[in-house]
């Protein structure tokens, strides 16, 4: 398996698992204050990365940075878009979230550019294009969407894409672990000054769907570091859209959205540009 193709599967399993936590969030915050929410996500994830930590052989070494102000500010990029985007669903929902919020990977290829040189060859421009007319066919967006709601998604896309950007870069930096450690961690703190005041009785059983919640937080976010690891952003942003499909499909399975033959139609045409970059990609 080629550096190219790996880095493709690892975005495309990304965006499922990011599909699936946005099915939690919606479910979440609409019995939870969402600062709540996003805190206790916070709390597992940074108990887990310290757990790892514990296990390194090398000791407290294996934590050993060279970018800590950068990777501060990817936790506060990381926990700002977290916050807007989980507020967004309880506003106007998953799908019309997502169709503010497909303009992410577009940001993520201008950001490229100017933040980490790299090349913006002809074909991932094309492939990104085609992928911008699919999602615009797929959401059909009315009036609806664009509302003063649409500007927590919209807020919400700038920080991901440019926490995206700054992902590869620091990957040039520090190895795996470090990066892995110090953004959980430095979110909790961020998360538990915002979340903390907003605390509420959880009941029962919604201890399990958010320890679940937290879970699928850790396992995608380790699923994207891997990713920009092995690839450069701008090569599979155009597979990033397939997360609004999966996003549709627990929008319609869970929260009684209908599915329509304009959504069928944006699905094909994403899926397709995604299999026109991987082709050009082996031809070259």
């Amino acid at each position: 398996m080629t550096r190219q193709t790996k880095g493709i599967w690892l975005m495309i399993a990304t965006v499922a698992g990011f599909a699936v936590q946005d099915g939690f969030s919606r479910m979440l915050a609409g019995a939870y204050n969402p600062f709540m929410v996003v805190m206790i996500r916070y709390w597992v994830f940074a108990a887990f990365v310290i757990a790892l930590a514990t296990r390194q052989p090398e000791g407290l070494a294996a934590l050993k940075t060279r970018a800590l102000g950068l990777h501060a500010f990817r936790a506060a990029l990381l926990v700002a878009e977290i916050i807007a985007i989980v507020y967004g669903f309880t506003l106007i929902g998953l799908i019309e979230t997502h169709a503010v919020f497909a303009a992410c990977p577009l940001l993520v290829v201008a950001l490229s550019g100017p933040v980490l040189g790299e090349r913006l060859t002809t074909d991932k421009l094309v492939a990104v294009a085609i992928g911008c007319v699919g999602v615009l066919v797929l959401l059909n967006p009315g009036a609806d969407v664009f509302s003063w709601a649409a500007l927590f998604p919209l807020a919400s896309a700038f920080m991901f894409a440019l926490y995206t950007v700054l992902t590869r870069k620091v990957a040039g930096i520090d190895p795996f672990f470090p990066t892995f450690f110090w953004t959980p961690v430095l979110g909790a703190v961020l998360a538990t000054i915002a979340g903390l005041p907003h605390w509420e009785p959880v009941q029962g059983l919604d201890w399990l769907w958010l320890l679940t919640y937290a879970s699928l937080s850790v396992l995608s976010y380790w699923l994207m570091q891997k990713t920009y690891e092995a690839v450069e952003a701008s090569t599979v942003q155009p597979f990033a859209y397939l997360q609004i499909v999966f996003t549709s499909a627990i929008a319609i399975a869970f929260f009684d959205e209908a599915l329509t033959l304009h959504v069928m139609l944006g699905a094909g045409i994403v899926i397709l540009a995604g299999l026109y970059t991987l082709t050009r990609g082996r031809k070259a």
